[in-house]
């Protein structure tokens, strides 16, 4: 009934006009059907038609992070009549990523809501919802927008359980793409895909977002990760910020049978060892972590280094037991993100390693971070702004002096 209050009078409270060609993107009130299986498979970058093949023997499949997120939303949606989705062209035009594709046709648009392009308004009412008991997911098209409900997230989601002496719980997640991405400078542009146009984001708000006292942060880069992680963040009675990455989207990784079901979830504060090893630790997160897998292989067959490669997935909190675990064995460090250098996710895990890990170390402790300049548009100057495969190499080469 809540729900059904909210999609009936969401325009007239935001009194503000749909999505359309002339602002952010095209709102096509066609869709195409679509049917919500539970075995997706791998998809090339920016693909929204898609296919579905077994992976192994071993019943593990493939899925695209774009499908792990979709399916995680359609089992919360099935699960929990108090949870709705809501954002710019969630519904009617199935996500400006697709991840909301099929959501309206099964759930209908009491639960998944188009709202105007005022990120302000929107955000406020899903706080709102979620004071009064019910559980929005607020997608933002891209993180850069949701710069203009900072308020909102911060102020009323991240305090008032805090402010109310532990009484009233905030129940929300916030999601939508984060960090870098391609071509599109540094506040946003619209790129033309496929089948949709899409606005990209272009700058990594994790330090931004972890910094606040009342927030958890997560940020997925497998298909597992996407999936477990957003179940989690759906059923926590806290706001989570949950960045994705736009680039990851089309990327398609084995998905086990576990995690195929419907009851997985990934709990808060847990980093996974990708790549086990004993000369390095890299220590990373979102799309950085696929970066220092290529590294970490490089590194091996060429000097024979074997890195151990840790997958932060939760921001807040951060699993540092993992970290001093792995240091305590190859004795070397090396944080890696594509955000500024200043004040940011590697900052806080260098100064861990002083205050936890530093006699482990057998040298001091290193991080790859992106440039600290706005994000240019021109292609050379872009890939010189953010780390790829061999920065992170020559990083830790000359860390190691081999």
């Amino acid at each position: 009934m809540a729900t059904r209050l909210l999609s009936r009078t969401i325009s007239a409270t935001l009194n503000c006009r749909t999505p359309s060609v002339s602002n952010r993107s095209i709102a096509s009130l066609s869709r195409a059907p679509y049917r919500i299986h539970h075995t997706p498979s791998p998809v090339s970058k920016f693909s929204i038609q898609q296919t579905r093949t077994l992976a192994s023997v071993s019943d593990s499949r493939e899925y695209t992070v774009r499908e792990a997120l979709n399916e995680a939303l359609a089992e919360e949606l099935e699960a929990d009549p108090k949870v709705f989705i809501l954002g710019e062209e969630v519904a009617q035009y199935n996500g400006a990523y697709k991840v909301t594709k099929g959501l309206l046709d099964r759930f209908g648009p009491d639960r998944v809501i188009d709202t105007p392009i005022t990120e302000s308004g929107f955000a406020g009412l899903a706080v709102g919802a979620a004071l009064a008991g019910l559980k929005p997911i607020t997608e933002f098209m891209t993180w850069n927008f949701a710069m203009q409900a900072i308020d909102q997230i911060i102020n009323s989601a991240a305090k008032t359980h805090y402010m109310s002496g532990g009484i009233q719980p905030c129940s929300i997640t916030f999601r939508g793409p984060n960090g870098f991405a391609a071509g599109v400078a540094a506040q946003h542009r619209y790129v033309s895909l496929p089948l949709c146009y899409a606005s990209l984001s272009t700058q990594d708000y994790t330090a931004w977002y972890g910094s606040i006292p009342g927030l958890k942060v997560v940020s997925p880069w497998s298909s597992e990760d996407a999936k477990g992680l957003l179940k989690a963040a759906i059923r926590d009675p806290n706001p989570v910020v949950v960045l994705e990455n736009e680039l990851l989207y089309g990327q398609s990784f084995p998905m086990s049978v576990a995690a195929q079901k419907d009851d997985f979830v990934i709990p808060f504060g847990k980093a996974k060892i990708e790549r086990v090893g004993k000369d390095v630790t890299l220590v990373s997160l979102s799309r950085c972590v696929g970066q220092c897998l290529i590294a970490a292989e490089k590194l091996k067959s060429q000097y024979g280094v074997e890195a151990e490669v840790i997958n932060l997935r939760s921001i807040k909190p951060m699993d540092v037991e993992a970290i001093i675990k792995s240091v305590k064995k190859t004795g070397h460090l090396v944080a890696v993100e594509s955000g500024f250098p200043s004040f940011g996710v590697s900052s806080e895990i260098l100064a861990l390693s002083m205050e936890y890990m530093f006699d482990y170390l057998d040298s001091p402790a290193q991080r790859v971070t992106g440039a600290e300049v706005p994000t240019p548009y021109a292609q050379g100057l872009e890939a010189m702004a953010f780390p790829d495969e061999d920065l992170i190499f020559k990083k830790v080469a000359g860390l190691l002096r081999v």
